[in-house]
């Protein structure tokens, strides 16, 4: 049976979003449509290139992911440089290793441009902080002035994991301008409402995996200082859209991993961390395809 899946923001925790296609595969269930945003979108970019769960997992237990973490070169030797740097620059690391990593591993598989996929088969979304709005990947590029086929599938995920600050934005130059695109869960960490066809004949089984709890299950925050007040204040904004759009008719075809105790930045997780994660998705997901009717 042919679904369409959805995957949602969550930096390092998406390792959990690996186990979770491998129980759909598992399943027999093939895809028609993707979508993601943020780590969703780098697990929706290789699957629609043809890799297999367990050909992902190889490739990252492969990868040492604080090679991600490329920092521009000090030209001053002082530990205020890397707070200058984050202001002129936006971002204390430049998401070049990043991008160049995902090209070629995209390019094992022939494929480098949206041109290069079947029409419609890969959604990524980005934010646009130039203009304030949403960007559907490949849909939106029209309105920059370029051409879907022959833009880099690699940039489109590489502007989704822009996380503010963490890594340096996108900085998409056209004859109109220069727009700044950062990570899409600015906007909408979970992008079910792509493939919402309530109002139209529902093609397909729509199946979404979150990295989070449920609205009802979620814990409240504990806000005691500046910094929590931001963590919060950033985490209400990237789920503002997506919480409104989700009702319980959407949860029956949601699969939520709620990942403790891991931060979506830290990159220096340990391979038996990263093991956990992937099988923790992948139990979790056969658990609720046992009972899953569309």
């Amino acid at each position: 049976m042919e679904i369409d899946i959805v995957f949602s923001g969550g930096g390092i925790k998406g390792f959990a979003l690996i186990g979770a296609y491998g129980a759909i595969e598992a399943k027999g269930l093939r895809w028609r449509r993707l979508a993601g945003t943020s780590a969703g979108s780098l697990i929706a970019a290789l699957i629609a290139a043809g890799y297999t769960s367990k050909e992902m997992t190889d490739l990252l237990d492969e990868l040492e992911l604080e090679r991600f973490l490329d920092e521009r070169k000090c030209p001053f030797p002082f530990p205020v440089w890397k707070w200058v740097r984050l202001y002129w620059r936006m971002g204390l690391y430049k998401g070049d290793a990043f991008e160049q990593w995902l090209k070629e591993v995209l390019a094992a598989r022939d494929v480098k441009t949206f041109g290069d996929l079947p029409k419609e088969s890969l959604y990524i979304i980005a934010s646009d902080v130039t203009n304030g709005r949403m960007c559907i990947l490949p849909d939106d590029l029209p309105q920059y002035g370029i051409d879907p086929a022959t833009f880099s599938v690699a940039k489109a995920v590489r502007m989704s994991i822009s996380i503010p600050y963490f890594f340096e934005p996108v900085k998409l130059q056209t004859k109109e301008g220069k727009y700044i695109i950062v990570d899409g869960g600015v906007l909408s960490n979970f992008p079910l409402f792509l493939f919402d066809e309530e109002k139209k004949v529902k093609k397909r089984p729509v199946l979404g995996i979150q990295l989070s709890a449920k609205l009802t299950e979620r814990p409240k925050r504990n806000i005691n200082n500046a910094i929590q007040l931001f963590e919060a204040l950033f985490s209400a904004m990237k789920e503002a859209h997506d919480t409104r759009y989700i009702s319980r008719r959407h949860e029956k075809n949601i699969v939520f991993l709620p990942v403790e105790n891991v931060f979506s930045t830290e990159f220096s997780l340990t391979p038996d961390i990263r093991d956990r994660l992937i099988q923790y998705g992948r139990e979790k997901t056969e658990q609720f395809l046992t009972k899953w009717t569309y």
